[in-house]
């Protein structure tokens, strides 16, 4: 095992599909000489050269090449700069990307990845802080995937750029930072698998992204206080692991879904809605979410920190269903 960070396994996937396939290449805003705006392409222009573009600061334009240049036979992954900046995107990705497949019959495919930050942390505010991913996963023809840790982030990125149809990597700001194990040789994670993170028998909670760590420190908590909850980490959010987090909830008859987005019209609305249906008697009581409330992005550090669901009300959460 090696221990990185998050941004250095980003790194190190989008290095070695480099390596190893030559229609794959990188570009975006200053990804090139600069290295992206969290360091996650540093070094690769030196080792790669024009593979690794700089391009101008015009999301649309550049999410209409990535589709382009699939179509045509290329592996392009596109680097947007704030998830935010995906609504600039989204003709060529609703639209074209998605629809690629089912508009040909099924005769040309669009093997594209768009990597996008999301959440908060860093007081960047409503512009530059939301959580998007619940739109892209509503998308027939789109996939969604959301690692937590550098083994994932790794993992599942190569995964998604060998994938023939459109990809949304989306990666959380505050992880970048974050150190864990890669594992040698490294891994490659299928699309669509739940990873179990912790068991446990008095509730299942499924999360993703930063929320899997805001989960963990609650779960220790309240193992203090006689409560062991389960800890799915979906990995994946379209398509997710119906069958994973069916099987938990079979174990603990109790389900809670935590997300950084917004709770309304969210993931936990999706997973909610269809455990209730497929799931229902195996329930003991109501699902419960924990996420964002309706409003958005706070600037100050105070009121970010009080807007982004933390251990408390998931521990709070927790001791509602059990109660």
């Amino acid at each position: 095992m090696a221990e990185v960070r998050f941004g250095k396994a980003v790194n190190l996937a989008l290095a070695d599909a480099l390596e190893q396939d030559p229609a794959v290449f990188l570009f975006g805003e200053d990804i090139a000489t600069a290295g992206g705006p969290f360091g996650a392409t540093r070094g690769l222009y030196e080792q790669f050269g024009d593979r690794v573009r700089d391009t101008p600061i015009s999301e649309a334009a550049l999410a209409n090449a990535a589709v382009g240049a699939a179509l045509s036979g290329l592996k392009p992954v596109l680097e947007i700069m704030f998830m935010d900046f995906m609504t600039l995107t989204m003709d060529a990705l609703v639209n074209q990307a998605a629809k690629a497949r089912y508009m040909f019959g099924g005769q040309a495919s669009v093997p594209m990845v768009v990597r996008t930050p999301h959440g908060g942390g860093i007081s960047a505010g409503p512009q530059h802080s939301q959580c998007l991913e619940a739109w892209f996963a509503h998308v027939p023809g789109l996939k969604v995937v959301c690692p937590s840790n550098p083994a994932d982030a790794y993992g599942l990125l190569r995964s998604a750029i060998a994938d023939p149809d459109p990809v949304i990597f989306v990666e959380n700001k505050a992880l970048y930072a974050m150190k864990g194990e890669l594992p040698e040789p490294r891994e490659i994670i299928p699309l669509g698998k739940a990873r179990l993170v912790r068991t446990g028998k008095d509730a299942t909670v499924v999360c993703y992204g930063a929320a899997v760590h805001t989960v963990e420190k609650a779960a220790s908590q309240l193992a203090e206080q006689g409560l062991e909850i389960e800890v799915l980490d979906l990995r994946s959010i379209q398509p997710w692991d119906e069958a994973a987090v069916l099987a938990s909830l079979m174990r603990t008859h109790r389900l809670l879904i935590v997300h950084e987005a917004v709770e309304a019209f969210g993931v936990g609305a999706e997973i909610a809605a269809r455990i209730g249906d497929i799931g229902f008697d195996e329930l003991d009581a109501p699902i419960l979410r924990v996420a964002a409330p309706f409003v958005p992005v706070p600037f100050a550090p105070s009121l970010e920190k009080a807007y982004q669901p933390d251990a408390a009300a998931v521990m709070a959460a927790v001791h509602k269903l059990c109660a």
